[in-house]
This record gives C-alpha cells, structure tokens and sequence, in this order.
C-alpha cells in the first residue's frame, strides 16, 4: 500500500554508529545484488566483463568488518535501506575497493589485494557475463568507460543510490577519493540516463555463460599435464573445427559430431510450411506460419544462422527472455523469416517451443545478435506477430499470415482514432516503439491488428513476442477493441514500462470497484487491477492501481508477484491507498473486489467496514494491513 503527497523523510544527522559483523552481513546479504551491481557499474571496463563479474562478486564478499567497526554516518536514500548504518559501511568498503582495482599498478609498491584477480569465486573453463541490453545501455556504457573511476563512482551514486551531489562527495570523500568535486564535475559531462543503470545490461547477479577459448586451454593443458597425454589427443579430436570459420560466420568452433546435431545444422532440411496450410490446419499458430523474406533461398545465411544458434561465438550478443533455454535445436527447425529488413540480415525459426531471431549486418557478421523467446502453447491471438526489427527508436513486425489489417494507436488516448500501417510480404511499416521510451510517458504507442474473429492490440516490452492486451473480469476477459476498452487501458498504459523484459504473454486490465471520495472530493475514484501472465507461467505480476477523477495516470497502490489474485484462479483482490483531501486531511481508502462482504484495518488505522468499500481517517505516512471475506466467509489478504 502506497501514499500520495508523501514529502520524503530528512536524513539522519546522529553520530556515526558502531557496526558489528552481523549487522554488516545482514545488509549484505539483503542488498547484495544491488552492491554488487554498483561494484561492476565502477569497476574499470578495461577489464573484461568476465573479470569485471567475477571481481564485482569477490569485493562484495569482502567487505564485512573484520570486528566492531564505526561506519560513517552516510545516508542510504533508498527505500528499505534509509538509516541503515549496516548498509552505509559495506557500500563504502565496496566502492572503496572499487576504486583501488581500477588504479595503475606501481613497479616501486606491492599492489592491493584488489588489484589482482580475485582468488574466489572461481569459475573454470566458462566466461560469465550479463545479459546484453539494447542501443541506449550500450551507449551508456561506453559513455561510462570514458570517465575516471571517481567519476564513474560518482555517476553511478547519483543513479543507483539517488544521492544527492553533497551525499556523494561525503560517500567518495569516505571511500578514499581525493577529489570529490572534481569527479562530480566530471560525471556531468555524460547524459542522464540513471534509469537504464537498473537494466539487466549491468546486472551481474543475472549471467550467461559461454566456453572460454577452447583451443587456447587445449594448448595450456597439453604443457601443464605432459603424463595425460592421451586425454589432451582427445580433446584436440573433439575440439578440432569442422568447415572453419568461414561458412558458419560469427558461430564458435564445432566442439563434436553426431548425425542429429548435423542435421539440425542443415539449411537443406529446414522445415518450410506452404502459404496456404493454416487455413485448412487445426493448430493455428506459429507452426502454421510460412517462410516468407527475400532471402529464403541464401543458403549461406541460413547456415550461419543456424551455425550461431548452436553455437554463439563469443562477439554474439546472446539475450534470453526469463525462462527461455538457449540451446541449440534438437532437430530441424522451421524457418519462419530470412530477409534484408533495414540495414540488417534478419533469420527467424521457430522448433515448436521458442522463437529464434538471427541478425547480422549487411556488410558481414561482426556485431551478429541472437534472441531467444518462448512461444510454446500459442494460439491464435498470440502468434498474430513477431517483432522482426528495431532501428531507430522504430520497431518492425512480422505479420501472422491471417492478418489482414494493421495499424497503429496511442493507448494514452482512446479518442484519437488509429493510422494505418501498410503490410507488405507480412512486414508491416516501422511505428514508434514503446520499449525504451525516452523521457516521461507522454505516449504508449500498440499495434491494433485486424482479421476474420476481430480485432485485438498487442504492445512491444522489448522482446521478439509482442504482449496481448485484454480488459475484463479474469476468467471472462476480451479483446480491447469497443470505446470503454480503450478508456479503461488508458490511465495505466505507462505501468507496462514495468514489465519489459519480464517474458510476459498478455496484460489484463480489470476495473474491480468505483469508490466516492471523501468529503465530496470530486466525485468517484476507479480501482483497476492490472495482471501480466508470463509465457513460463512463473513470474506473474499484479498490480492494483487508483484512479481519481481527472487525472491523467493511475497511481500504483499495491503490488505482489506470484500471487492467484486477481487471476482465473482466484478473481478477488483487496487493495489500499493512503489519499489527501483538498482539505489537507489523510484518508486510507480500501477497495475489494466484487463478492467482498467486509474490510477491516490493522496497524496504524483500525477500523471496519460491511460490504467492499472503506474510508477511514488516517495520518500521513502511515501503514496498515488490510483484511477483508467474501460472501461465502472466504479470507482475503490485502495486495503488497
């Protein structure tokens, strides 16, 4: 449960506290991730993002104390984490240690434990690194490697930890930094883009794996174990390449050979559906697709598309959605795309469980990328289309071969109508792309397809399957194609930026309950609970969202993830918000869904109330949990 108008609390000015080692390792091991991603956000770029993962890790680990210590007394300006004398002093041992690792090494003075490769963790025989992000993160990052560590602390202080800029020079003053206010000054040279430093890009607690390089180890196992000589003559047997380099472009060495891995590498034998099959097919899905593109028939590419998929050399950036395996097929896989789209070669296959995007420059392979999406149990609706490209801010979709129609419409406004978009060979015309908007959410732009059952929308969150969106009662939902579907998305059209990069399959939007505003506040707010199922099943997000008249966005009042609420499972859903009247008073306001017989408040607010509706008087800032049953005397728990 949230509050609006909340001003934020000042930061605490007592004496430094004394920190023991359970105390840090509480903070530690609560913030890890977070620690660990700014370690890897200061670390020097120059070292790899294998050493660069791998040291992040190993500062984090060793930044408790070694006895009762004095940590500085540094504000910790995010939420959970506020006062935390814990927190300030590991945050200050990682960023210190940060630091140290990006110094020259000195011929005259031993260097700092931090300085060399870290002895644990260890990983043997494979390179670890994050998942890659799109344009804008790698931007950033080059962007990042051009500043001076100080700098890229500063930056990052100023992003990750929200500090402001005289927190950041007594957390850099505290870490060892000589020069505070010249890294602050110099971190202003680089854009703001702070949001994009939560991005999986920079996430080393969310990794990939790839071999290290094979004929390399090969050779050094060879010098260092002369007695296993057999051994080292069969891996040399194994390691050895097939065809080279040349026909399978980008892709690794080939590591063995089996007839099945052969065939699955074989453009001749990929499966390609005819035109007209899913009009007599009882599946109506991607299996039904047909091979469309102007390159069907280049056997080159197909081959390294395939070459890359089994084996992604280590210059392929490789991304995943959230439960995706990225394996090589297990057999031939239909060839759904091979065309020029853009300045890019695009492959698109599909082995019945995932989707496989392929891309390479015109003008070579260097900078080839391969995306994996799940897609297994699609219907109709969910394989209307594929996202075929992105290039300036502009996405392309590969059209379902039903599809008759397409176009394009603003979900922040219901009223504005819709703009065609010309399909040519299945590929639609490039729309604006609401998948990594700059700025503030001024517009969410969705592709509105058309075919014989209807219409339905589906929006980009920046993966290779585009999400559905519906409205409705869960159990009971529906297309968003009337006048009231579209107004009831609009307020909440900007909390899908939430979900990007989740593997989400459709978003649903349910208005549960109206509810009057206290001491006549202007009539009547709307409580809609938005619900984003995942093509793995796991990982569902809700959220409950409060609307009050004449505002342009819904407010996030409640959130939880793997939850039945508000699912076909379990359609209930009990949420809260703390509201200010015109007159200055707080009110906690509570709302259930249809069948919710009575709500009740605990904590910091009691009260009851008969029926789905509360209004209670409350203070500012203050929490409670809800209770509430349903008719049949059913408990329900409050969401968040």
């Amino acid at each position: 449960m949230q509050s609006q108008d909340v001003a934020p609390r000042p930061a605490s000015s007592s004496a430094d506290p004394v920190v023991d080692v359970e105390q840090a390792e509480a903070a530690l091991v609560e913030h890890y991730p977070r620690l660990v991603r700014l370690a890897y956000l200061v670390l020097p770029p120059g070292l790899g993002r294998n050493r660069r993962v791998v040291t992040a890790h190993s500062l984090t680990q060793r930044a408790l104390p070694r006895g009762r210590t004095a940590a500085p007394a540094i504000p910790a300006q995010s939420t959970g984490r506020d006062g935390d004398p814990g927190y300030a002093f590991v945050r200050r041992q990682v960023l210190r240690t940060a630091l140290e690792a990006g110094l020259p090494l000195k011929r005259a003075a031993w260097p700092r434990r931090s300085q060399l490769p870290p002895l644990l963790p260890q990983v043997w025989g494979l390179r670890l690194f994050p998942r890659s992000g799109g344009a804008d993160e790698l931007a950033l990052d080059q962007h990042l490697s051009t500043l001076s560590g100080p700098a890229r602390a500063a930056y990052v202080l100023r992003g990750l930890e929200r500090l402001a800029d005289a927190e950041v020079r007594e957390a850099l003053g505290a870490a060892g930094c000589a020069d505070p206010d010249g890294a602050l000054e110099e971190a202003d040279g680089i854009p703001e883009q702070y949001a994009l430093l939560d991005s999986p890009e920079f996430d080393p607690c969310s990794l990939q794996a790839r071999p290290t390089d094979l004929m390399r180890r090969r050779q050094h196992a060879k010098a260092a174990l002369a007695a296993a000589a057999a051994l080292a003559v069969c891996g040399a047997l194994l390691g050895l390449p097939g065809d080279g380099w040349g026909p399978d472009g980008a892709a690794a060495p080939a590591y063995a050979k089996n007839p099945a891995a052969e065939a699955a590498l074989d453009p001749a034998k990929l499966t390609r559906v005819a035109p007209t099959a899913w009009e007599a097919a009882t599946r109506t899905d991607f299996s039904v697709w047909p091979a469309r593109g102007d390159l069907t028939g280049d056997k080159a590419l197909l081959r390294r598309a395939l070459a890359v998929w089994a084996r992604p050399g280590e210059s392929v950036q490789v991304s995943a959605t959230p439960g995706t395996p990225s394996g090589g097929p297990s057999g031939p896989p239909q060839l759904l795309y091979a065309g020029t789209v853009d300045s890019a070669r695009v492959v698109i296959l599909y082995d019945g469980l995932r989707i496989v995007r392929y891309a390479e420059p015109r003008d070579g392979t260097k900078g080839a990328a391969l995306d994996f999406a799940r897609a297994d149990g699609a219907g109709r609706a969910d394989a209307s289309a594929l996202v075929l490209d992105r290039a300036d801010g502009n996405v392309r979709y590969l059209t379902a071969p039903w599809v008759t129609k397409a176009a394009e419409r603003d979900l922040l406004k219901p009223g504005a109508g819709v703009m065609d978009l010309p399909i040519t060979g299945g590929v639609t015309a490039p729309l604006a792309s609401s998948a990594a908007p700059a700025g503030g959410c001024t517009s969410w732009n969705v592709m509105q397809v058309t075919d014989s059952t209807g219409t339905r929308l589906s929006t980009d969150l920046g993966e290779l399957v585009p999400a559905r969106l519906t409205t409705g009662r869960p159990g009971a939902t529906h297309e968003v194609s009337g006048t009231q579907a579209l107004r009831t998305w609009a307020p909440y059209a900007c909390s899908l930026g939430a979900l990007r990069s989740a593997g989400v399959r459709s978003v649903n939007a349910w208005p549960f309950a109206g509810q009057p505003l206290p001491e006549g506040g202007g009539g009547s707010a709307d409580w809609v609970c938005t619900r984003a199922e995942t093509w793995r099943g796991g990982g569902t997000r809700v959220l409950a969202q409060f609307h009050t008249p004449g505002g342009a966005y819904g407010a996030i009042a409640a959130k939880a993830e793997n939850v039945p609420a508000c699912g076909a499972k379990d359609p209930q859903v009990l949420a809260g918000v703390l509201w200010k009247a015109q007159s200055g008073h707080w009110y906690l306001l509570a709302a259930g869904s249809r069948g919710t017989a009575s709500i009740s408040t605990t904590g910091g607010v009691r009260a009851s109330a008969t029926g789905g509706l509360l209004a209670a008087r409350a203070e500012q800032g203050v929490r409670a949990q809800l209770k509430g049953t349903t008719v049949d005397g059913v408990p329900i728990t409050g969401l968040g």
